[in-house]
């Protein structure tokens, strides 16, 4: 017996150890065929709390085929007396690795716009389903400074084909020369913080 363990104790606590390796190299394969599955995603609260509540989160439709429409609109509350500046769009999860929505329309119109202090601004924002698939879809504002959040969300079926939209190789020509142009900037006016 050395430190109140005795050779039983410790033939014990090895054999455990191996049954627990032996187990975990198997997989848990058969604990999912035991226990049923659950999924489930984290939403951020604190924009919605503290800045702006997504309020009245609707949806035109729950199913669609790939070329139709899906609306959401809802009403942005302001929490704050001060002035922010935003931009809205959609957020989707699925099972698949697509999450292809195209944004037709966005009202307020335009990407960025002001909310104003204790004020309600209503929102709508459409997009055409790309991909088929199970989506679980929210309403997504971004404020300047501040960060995005999210609308409680619904889930969406979509059905149909997949549409495939060419890429627009001129936008990415353009992005990577503005990309190049901040880079040779930054290294020419600050070459001390690059090494």
């Amino acid at each position: 017996m050395i430190n109140g363990i005795t050779m039983v104790d410790k033939k014990l606590i090895v054999v455990g150890l191996g049954v627990i390796m032996a187990l975990g190299s198997m997989g848990f394969n058969w604990v999912e065929s035991i226990l049923p599955t659950a999924e489930a995603h984290g939403v951020q609260a604190q924009l919605q709390s503290r800045f702006v509540r997504i309020e009245d989160e609707t949806f035109n439709r729950q199913s669609l085929t790939t070329g139709e429409t899906l609306c959401l609109s809802g009403k942005f509350v302001s929490l704050v007396t001060r002035d922010m500046r935003a931009w809205n769009s959609i957020f989707s999860e699925s099972t698949n690795a697509g999450n292809r929505w195209e944004i037709l329309s966005r009202d307020p119109p335009g990407n960025v716009f002001d909310i104003e202090g204790n004020s309600v601004v209503p929102y709508e924002i459409c997009a055409m389903a790309l991909e088929p698939g199970v989506y679980h879809v929210h309403s997504q504002l971004n404020v300047a400074g501040v960060g995005p959040g999210l609308g409680p969300g619904q889930t969406v079926v979509v059905d149909g084909d997949f549409i495939i939209k060419p890429i627009p190789y001129t936008n990415i020509a353009y992005q990577s020369i503005i990309i190049g142009v901040a880079y040779v900037v930054t290294f020419a006016t600050r070459p001390w913080q690059v090494i």
